[in-house]
């Protein structure tokens, strides 16, 4: 829907595409989807959940043996997105490195996304 041809949507780090095509062969799951949702003190959350089947209207992006599929409301908020694994010692998890993003809260679970025609104009310009 805003993809660019050539250029996927998201970006996964080595870390990332093993830790999903590691979830996927455990759970017998065609891929992993990642929308958005209103939430958290900054206004937006990431969410991730397990799908057996691409929706049709899914972006989907493929790399390594992982498979992600973007959901249709929460494509243009993260094109350009680089998905990372990190394992510290007191946690381990996806992270989000995504330009669109204006703000976010301190513990860093939500976000804020800069404002739609800004977002429009630098797709346009890329």
């Amino acid at each position: 829907m805003f993809s660019i041809p050539g250029k996927p949507a998201v970006r996964l780090s080595p870390a990332a595409a093993r830790q999903i095509a590691r979830l996927m062969d455990k759970g017998g799951h065609a891929g992993l989807r990642i929308g958005l949702k209103k939430g958290g003190c900054a206004g937006m959350e990431y969410t991730m959940e397990y799908v057996d089947a691409a929706d049709p209207n899914d972006e989907t992006v493929e790399q390594d043996g992982a498979r992600v599929m973007i959901a249709p409301m929460a494509q243009m908020f993260l094109f350009g997105t680089e998905i990372d694994y990190e394992t510290s010692l007191l946690e381990s998890g996806f992270k989000f490195r995504n330009p669109n993003v204006e703000d976010a809260c301190g513990c860093g679970e939500s976000i804020k996304f800069k404002d739609i025609e800004e977002l429009t104009a630098e797709r346009s310009n890329s």
